[in-house]
């Protein structure tokens, strides 16, 4: 379909860009590699008056090592982490749909785009990291656990722009992120990212995300209280994932029913977790 007619401008600087979205009014938005909001448009299931473009921006793209963490630009396409060697981060951004949009698509604009079903915002919150968004009323950073409202919403306001997104560089974790998609190039019908740490034998920290399984990404903190602190064998990980559906509230589709959903979460979830671990499966 074609999209509603727009007005377009391309700032030459994160300042333009903050002033034309505050003259644009509620209706103005900002539009990064454009792989969440085109489609959207297309579908008339939104009709900007006015797309700021963010594409040539200087000092918004690129990746940065500081401390133990990640400084990410937030026009850094999903390519740029795939090929960075970033563990699991890298391997949840080679999963991202095809090479074409892993190319184009960027992980800000991703978050801000708040969809459950797409991969970064599982990453944001699994690993506690934040964004950076710089408005009209100045820069604030925003943690993952307060970014994701509902569907398609984030508390990222109008006239705001996602500049940085702040990760931990997972020194010491085993990682892994396991994906079940109708097609390859489709969003997770279930996603479950898993990362894990273990001393002296017994796991010291895990994390689980889960995409999909409802509204906003969701931390699966039943499946985290029943690992930590346990030996990390395949026994102890098969009994932490049967709690991985616990809490979520995930839709029926076309695709599958909302039991299926939280069968494929319980079964994902045991898989990430032990390839995370390094065990033979």
């Amino acid at each position: 379909m074609i999209p509603a007619g727009f007005d377009y401008v391309r700032p030459s600087s994160l300042e333009a860009a903050i002033g034309a979205l505050a003259d644009g009014g509620a209706d103005a938005r900002p539009l990064a590699g454009g792989h969440s909001l085109l489609p959207l448009m297309k579908l008339r299931f939104a009709a900007p008056s006015l797309l700021v473009d963010l594409q040539g921006l200087p000092g918004l793209s690129g990746i940065q090592r500081e401390n133990g963490s990640l400084r990410v630009g937030a026009l850094t396409r999903h390519a740029e982490l795939q090929a960075a060697g970033l563990g699991v981060i890298s391997e949840t951004a080679h999963k991202i749909a095809d090479q074409q949009v892993r190319n184009r698509g960027t992980i800000g604009g991703s978050l801000a785009h708040g969809d459950s079903a797409s991969d970064w915002p599982t990453v944001l919150l699994t690993l506690d990291g934040s964004v950076t968004a710089q408005g009209p009323g100045g820069q604030r950073v925003i943690e993952a656990a307060d970014l994701f409202k509902g569907y398609l919403t984030t508390s990222v306001r109008q006239g705001e722009i996602v500049t940085e997104v702040h990760l931990p560089a997972l020194e010491g974790f085993g990682g892994a992120y396991e994906k079940f998609t109708r097609r390859a190039e489709d969003w997770a019908m279930v996603g479950v990212l898993a990362v894990v740490m273990e001393s002296d034998g017994v796991v010291s920290d895990v994390r689980v995300g889960l995409t999909h399984m409802a509204s906003t990404p969701l931390r699966a903190t039943a499946v985290e209280e029943a690992l930590k602190g346990q030996p990390l064998t395949a026994e102890s990980i098969a009994a932490a994932a049967e709690h991985a559906d616990e809490g979520t509230n995930p839709s029926g589709d076309l695709n599958a029913t909302s039991d299926y959903k939280r069968h494929l979460a319980r079964v994902l979830t045991r898989r990430a977790l032990t390839r995370a671990a390094g065990i033979e499966g």
